[in-house]
């Protein structure tokens, strides 16, 4: 997955109070394990978190708040140098950008899922209306008459996938309209069409389940690939070879097994990770402390705009080079 919509959290410093409420429970049933963390912090927990959110909070300020699927989750308080946003990502799944569009005769239904929208969420699509956010999320558009023309949906298509970075174009509906629509598509988005052979307008919800279907082989596929590329060239293994990958900007995808509750060592800039605070020292960084390995990754992933992929059939975390 990218992580784009995290950054924020690592362009102020910390330390971070993470708090991750279950559906139904309140902060303050947990905000006791936030040992150590300001005052400030603790106020702006117990006003703002939500119930089945994962929350992050510095210097008195809620930097993100981002709901759980299904509000499931791990409950936890964790008060550390960075947020701890691994359990979060993990809870989401691989999140891919992409289009969903359901053609026919009739018309076009163009539906944007943005980096920072989870994928499990249809629910959150506005109807008919084209909304536009500035992290991205979901939009929709309809075009109910044909003939305002292939062309007016394709260009639509193409800016979607421009603005957002879409990775894939899953496209539904009658084959003779996906034919016309592909037929006018740019390079860029005809690049990431992937057919869903079922769906129209008419079982939205049939059309959407189909697409998951699709979207989800097509993350299994990912993954796959990912992992093959690793092993074939011999990629980065364990935390010192990929903490190294990532200060040199030569990650293109970090795979880790799950959480990785194993001690790194941190400086105050997001590529400054190693295994041992004398290694950060000589590469001339002041006042190493000490965090977790996962929260480290995830930090030099974002900056480094490296992806982040969960492999549990990993014994320890690598990296894909570019």
């Amino acid at each position: 997955m990218r992580l784009d919509f995290i950054r924020p959290l690592y362009e102020r410093q910390g330390p971070y109070a993470s708090l991750y409420l279950a559906a139904g429970r309140g902060p303050h049933e947990l905000i006791g394990g936030l040992g150590g963390a300001d005052p400030a912090s603790l106020e702006a927990l117990q006003e703002r978190a939500e119930p089945g959110h994962a929350v992050f909070a510095a210097h008195g300020d809620v930097v993100l708040s981002e709901a759980l699927p299904g509000g499931a989750g791990p409950e936890l308080a964790h008060w550390s140098p960075l947020p701890r946003v691994t359990p979060m990502l993990a809870a989401r799944g691989e999140n891919v950008p992409h289009v969903r569009v359901i053609a026919d005769h009739a018309g076009a239904e163009v539906t944007v899922v943005g980096g920072g929208s989870p994928r499990t969420s249809p629910e959150a699509a506005v109807p008919w209306l084209l909304h536009r956010t500035a992290r991205g999320g979901w939009s929709r558009r309809r075009f109910d008459a044909w003939e305002l023309g292939a062309g007016l949906v394709a260009a639509e298509i193409d800016e979607q996938v421009r603005r957002i970075g879409a990775e894939l174009v899953l496209l539904a509906g009658e084959p003779a309209a996906r034919s016309a629509l592909c037929d006018r598509l740019g390079t860029k988005a005809a690049d990431r069409v992937l057919m869903v052979e079922q769906g129209d307008r008419t079982d939205r919800e049939g059309c959407r389940g189909d697409a998951v279907v699709a979207l989800d082989a097509w993350i299994e596929q990912r993954r796959q690939e990912l992992l093959y590329r690793h092993f074939d060239a011999a990629g980065p293994t364990g935390l010192h070879q990929v903490g190294h990958a990532l200060r040199e900007g030569r990650a293109q995808a970090v795979l880790t097994p799950g959480e990785l509750d194993v001690p790194a060592w941190i400086g105050k800039g997001g590529t400054q990770l190693a295994t041992t605070r004398e290694e950060l020292l000589g590469w001339g960084v002041e006042h190493p402390v000490p965090e977790r390995a996962d929260s480290a990754l995830a930090r030099a992933a974002a900056m480094t705009d490296a992806e982040l992929w969960f492999c549990p059939q990993l014994g320890d975390v690598a990296a894909v080079l570019r």
